[in-house]
């Protein structure tokens, strides 16, 4: 299974999600972003995308001010 990791830390949105776009498009189906972001937004942000996406948000969590999503590209 392929896993991609993204920084989107110290960004404020709307760039993190962008970002986040960006780097699933070339990923295959089942594929795994696990994007880090420290935009107090970005969970909902995260969400969001995966929702309008067809992704699957398989973890979220916070650690220090820091957002660590893993998505499963749909």
């Amino acid at each position: 299974m392929e896993k991609v990791e993204l920084d989107a830390t110290g960004l404020k949105c709307p760039l993190p999600v962008l970002k986040a776009r960006k780097a699933m498009k070339p990923l295959p189906p089942g594929a795994i972003l696990v994007v880090r972001a420290t935009d107090p937004g970005s969970p909902a942000d995260m969400q969001a995308f995966c929702d309008s996406q067809g992704h699957e948000m398989t973890s979220s969590e916070e650690a220090d001010g820091v957002f660590v999503f893993e998505i499963r590209k749909g």
